[in-house]
């Protein structure tokens, strides 16, 4: 899949600044639609070092209502989290009805730096597609925005970027020489990002290659997908509010439905009690 991507592809300072502001402003509006239809939203960033992740992250944060989201920066798992299953963690983790999750780096470690750098055996590793793949199902099934974004860049944007880093004494505290190492492993990484990819793109949560050489093009990119999905979402929540189990406002369509399934079965007891020749009493007391 990344050898389809088109590194090349920018975008003109007036054009980025044309689309962007609206769509900024656009990502607030539904941050407050969502919030009001119980609609839960994830966003997971994964790539490649020095491609852009976090910058990105600021950027939508700025725009975002800090009171109705959070990100979680990758780490490892606690003293604690190590005792129970592995996404655990991950599952405590998800956000509240109406409110926004950013994963920088999530549980694709699993099967990207735990795989690459033999932290896990081989059977570990190759079974947990299947469990990322189930989990997620359930976060949709459950109503949540799953939006998925691998920034990809060439190994050779990469050394530029590292380089330049260095070379800047507010940013070069930002280099280590793990980022080096792994700069020099790129294509052993790739073909891990490859496996994933191919493994773990589903309908249900369907992976954003994002074209990060151009900052401008990226940012654009990535507000334009996490706006579609959000207005997807909240146009699948007004046709069928029932459809997210654990929304209060869900659950109250879900009561009125059952309320009605109610009565009609009751109707259904009468008219065939009367066809019977039955005493009403009786019929529906059994």
């Amino acid at each position: 899949m990344l050898e389809t991507v088109d590194l090349k592809r920018a975008l003109s300072r007036s054009d980025y600044k044309q689309r962007m502001g609206t769509l900024q402003e656009r990502l607030r509006a539904l941050q407050y639609a969502l919030k009001d239809a119980e609609l839960a939203t994830i966003v997971l960033f994964e790539g490649w070092d020095a491609s852009g992740k976090s910058s990105m992250i600021q950027r939508l944060a700025e725009r975002l209502d800090p009171r109705a989201f959070r990100a979680w920066p990758g780490a490892p798992p606690s003293e604690l989290e190590l005792r129970y299953h592995w996404l655990w963690r991950y599952q405590l983790r998800t956000p509240e009805d109406g409110h926004v999750a950013i994963f920088d780096h999530s549980w694709y470690g699993r099967v990207l730096v735990e795989r690459v750098e033999k932290l896990v055996k081989k059977k570990v590793w190759q079974r947990s597609y299947e469990q990322i793949n189930e989990f997620e199902r359930w976060l949709a099934d459950d109503g949540q925005v799953l939006v998925k974004f691998w920034m990809h860049i060439s190994k050779k944007e990469q050394r530029r970027r590292l380089q330049e880093m260095e070379q800047d004494a507010f940013q070069r505290w930002k280099v280590s020489a793990e980022d080096w190492r792994r700069n020099r492993r790129y294509d052993d990484w790739a073909v891990a990002v490859e496996s994933m990819l191919a493994k773990t793109d589903t309908p249900h949560a369907p992976w954003t290659l994002v074209e990060a050489e151009d900052f401008r093009w990226a940012r654009v990119r990535v507000f334009e997908t996490l706006v579609r999905a959000m207005e997807a979402a909240l146009k699948r929540r007004q046709e069928a509010p029932a459809a997210v189990s654990r929304s209060q406002l869900a659950q109250k369509t879900t009561k009125s439905e059952r309320d009605r399934r109610a009565k009609d079965d009751l109707q259904r007891v009468r008219e065939t009690a009367k066809e019977a020749g039955l005493p009403l009493e009786s019929a529906e007391g059994s």
